[in-house]
């Protein structure tokens, strides 16, 4: 299981952190974190490698808020495949959002 991370702890590791959005690619096209990555657990065994080369690096994974489990799963999904540093923002972009830090669209 993943450890769980805060807004505060993403917003301290910024530039060391690679930060993903769990969400479909709508809702990532929408709004995001800066800099986060889209990917999603449907596409993870495909696509991972190429998103994520690093196994070994610091990984965010959030989602909507703390009832969406699509960031969960993601992670999971993850660490079944390897990945030694994955984290999740259960809170998600909700929490970013409400407390008023800037998000991306693409």
């Amino acid at each position: 299981m993943p450890t769980v991370i805060s807004r505060d702890e993403i917003r301290s590791g910024q530039g060391s952190l690679t930060v993903v959005d769990a969400l479909p690619e709508r809702a990532y096209r929408r709004r995001h974190l800066p800099g986060a990555l889209n990917l999603t657990e449907e596409e993870v065994a495909d696509r991972a490698a190429e998103v994520l080369p690093d196994r070994a690096a610091p990984i965010v994974v959030y989602s909507t808020d703390d009832e969406c489990t699509r960031a969960a799963d993601l992670a999971a999904r993850l660490e079944e495949l390897g990945y030694t540093d994955v984290r999740l923002y259960s809170a998600g972009i909700e929490d970013w959002a409400d407390a008023g830090l800037p998000l991306d669209r693409a």
